[in-house]
């Protein structure tokens, strides 16, 4: 099978990318490396089925050849990081919502199916906890760009159920929980590797806010199987499913864990939010999913995940080692 990757010399892309490839998929990637990495995909270029362009998705043309090529389109490209869309919400809209355009007219053409990555972002400031996929959404207020991610990433999502209602388009829209894994940079915010890497260091392990906020980390191993899985299943078309891990750990405690797996003298320290990233920031204090309606879905291919965080967090730190 052909398949295309959008954001592919991502954290996420890349490990898709080799996973795809080493079950004899031919993999095609338009990634423009503005969040990405050459490194992420550099061991790949030697396949024969591996094919990189780089360029951004919004380029039509060059979108359209490759859509025509494919048998299904993983659509991850996007702008990420707390810190990037604190800092260019401009570009973290028009990236998120024109690229995810872009995208679905290449595939309507052809009616290739499309998974559609989006975020637990998008459930904003709900307190339903654990999260269920049905549940409203409550995102915070325009005057803060903090929520021009969720925002932007919530409308990726009526816009491709739009496309399957509409123009029956085959999609399925995954909502990812702090995704983990080796590769994976701290450059615009991701939690893990900047602990990891300010522990390995000796420099203070900067915990922000008060820490007492929980997060539900999966190992980025777990989630490419997931969606690979998905993309397998007729009866996942025009579904949302969350993927993510369900054990909840706090980051002052998850500092605290890094600090001990690693062996470092460094000291946590806590930074207000204000001043990590804009006057009046907000937060979710808990970030669960609800994945019951995955493992249906996935029922009969063992159980999801099938990494612990302590397991995961030490594949990471080993591969900051190497």
């Amino acid at each position: 099978m052909k398949i295309l990757i959008t954001g592919g010399a991502g954290f996420i892309g890349s490990h898709l990318a080799e996973k795809l490839l080493s079950i004899g998929h031919e993999v095609y990637i338009i990634d423009d490396l503005s969040t990405g990495s050459i490194r992420n995909i550099d061991h790949l270029r030697i396949n024969p089925k591996f094919h990189f362009n780089t360029n951004t998705i919004t380029s039509e043309q060059l979108l359209s050849s490759i859509v025509d090529k494919v048998d299904i389109i993983y659509h991850l490209a996007a702008a990420v990081g707390v810190q990037l869309v604190v800092r260019s919400p401009i570009k973290t809209i028009q990236t998120n919502i024109h690229g995810t355009e872009v995208v679905l007219k290449a595939a309507v053409k052809e009616n290739k199916k499309v998974l559609i990555a989006s975020t637990s972002e998008v459930y904003g400031k709900s307190k339903n906890i654990p999260y269920k996929e049905d549940d409203n959404l409550l995102i915070g207020a325009p005057t803060l760009g903090r929520w021009s991610y969720a925002c932007s990433k919530a409308l990726d999502e009526f816009l491709a159920m739009a496309y399957w209602k509409e123009k029956k388009l085959p999609v399925v829209i995954t909502r990812f929980f702090n995704t983990i894994g080796p590769k994976q940079t701290g450059q615009y915010g991701m939690v893990v590797p900047t602990f990891i890497k300010q522990a390995l260091s000796g420099k203070p392990i900067t915990v922000y806010g008060d820490g007492k906020q929980t997060r539900c980390f999966t190992y980025v191993g777990d989630v490419v199987n997931a969606i690979i899985a998905l993309m397998e299943k007729d009866k996942a078309i025009g579904e949302i499913f969350n993927i993510g891990s369900t054990e909840e750990i706090s980051i002052e405690n998850l500092a605290k864990k890094i600090k001990q797996l690693t062996n470092s003298s460094s000291e946590i320290v806590h930074i207000p939010y204000e001043q990590a990233y804009e006057q009046g920031f907000e937060d979710m204090r808990r970030r669960i999913p609800d994945i019951s309606k995955l493992s249906r879905m996935l029922s009969g291919i063992g159980g999801f995940p099938k990494h612990g965080l302590d397991e995961t967090l030490k594949l990471i730190i080993k591969n900051f080692k190497l």
